[in-house]
């Protein structure tokens, strides 16, 4: 019988007799910049173990994350958070919390990558809040923390420090809600630390730093959780280390990097591309053309690996410093490496 004559209002438009058929409806399209508002779900259709098994994609993801290159990566996590966002409207309760969290993750994990594996800080700012919109829903405040303060990175990096200020002051709120690590609250100090000296406060930098190196000692009695995997002491004297560069801290800034080369895990190649940038910085800044080169090549040597575009970027600054070498072998030598096929175009594919 016709749902009218059961007495129920149809959700759709009936056609009238002998009109075509209205077109199937199509999938909505959006990228992950797109804020758009989380479906709700009257009644579950799909099982409770969904939001676990979506968790276990997104745990999959985290770790490809260090090795596969990211234009490969992205599309695949974007497609992730589509389904994800998708499956919210077919899930309730305990399953849709999963859910939310897992979403919220990958949402971070996309504006990342766009951040600053592609360094394309428009769309990363606009991921990052459909991320703290998943992480709201899951009433996750540690992640919402996590997410804000990666939101910070965009106006700190652009110069907009009350931006950026504002920002981390948010974080912060929402990691007092939490029960955060040692390490996490660190890791705060060093995002406002990194935001501070690209706008040009190294000194408020360093007295972050020098405070998130007396939390981790310190320590407490939180665990990170499994998500917080991209800071670690080690990365704590990275950061440290391109301040006292930028502070103009040359000795220091040496001492500091080199050890942080010595103690990074040997997995950890985007960092390394990082790390080796900056002491290629130090060299130059030194007036030693020739150890800033080499420093440069094995940056080089690591971003052949897996691309970077925050590795390259200090490449490519450390190059702008060596132009008054510019005719010496070892700057042209460079030169053929930062512009040959494999690296150029992976440069203008970002």
């Amino acid at each position: 019988m016709p749902i009218e004559q059961l007495g129920f209002t149809p959700p759709w438009d009936t056609p009238a007799e002998g009109a075509p058929p209205a077109p199937a409806p199509q999938p909505v399209q959006y990228g992950t910049g797109a804020a758009l508002p989380l479906p709700k779900a009257a009644v579950a259709v799909q099982p409770d173990t969904v939001g676990a098994d979506y968790a276990s994609i997104t745990v999959a993801y985290r770790r490809l994350y260090w090795s596969v290159q990211p234009a490969q990566m992205h599309p695949a996590v974007v497609e992730h958070t589509r389904l994800g966002t998708q499956l919210l409207s077919e899930t309730t309760g305990v399953a849709r919390r999963v859910l939310a969290t897992a979403l919220a993750e990958s949402l971070l994990l996309a504006g990342r990558i766009e951040f600053f594996d592609l360094r394309q800080p428009e769309d990363a700012d606009q991921t990052f809040v459909r991320a703290l919109q998943a992480a709201g829903e899951a009433d996750d405040a540690l992640l919402g923390a996590a997410i804000l303060a990666h939101a910070a990175f965009v106006p700190g990096w652009a110069g907009r420090r009350e931006e950026a200020a504002e920002r981390m002051r948010a974080a912060r709120t929402y990691a007092r809600r939490a029960t955060p690590s040692a390490e996490f609250l660190a890791w705060l100090d060093a995002v406002e630390a990194e935001c501070e000296t690209r706008c040009g406060h190294t000194r408020e930098a360093l007295r972050l730093i020098a405070h998130g190196e007396e939390v981790i000692a310190a320590g407490n009695e939180h665990t990170a959780p499994d998500w917080f995997d991209w800071f670690s002491p080690v990365r704590l004297a990275a950061f440290k280390g391109n301040t006292e560069l930028k502070a103009g801290l040359i000795p220091q800034a040496r001492q500091t990097l080199t050890k942080v080369l010595e103690d990074l895990p040997a997995d950890s190649i985007k960092q390394r591309s990082v790390v080796l940038g900056d002491l290629a910085a130090v060299e130059a800044a030194a007036g030693d053309p020739e150890a800033a080169c080499a420093r440069a090549e094995e940056a080089l040597d690591q971003l052949a690996r897996t691309w970077y575009a925050t590795g390259m970027d200090r490449v490519t600054e450390v190059r702008r410093a060596l132009q008054p070498w510019a005719d010496r072998e070892c700057v042209r030598r460079l030169d053929d490496r930062l512009y040959g096929w494999q690296t150029t175009l992976s440069a203008l594919k970002r």
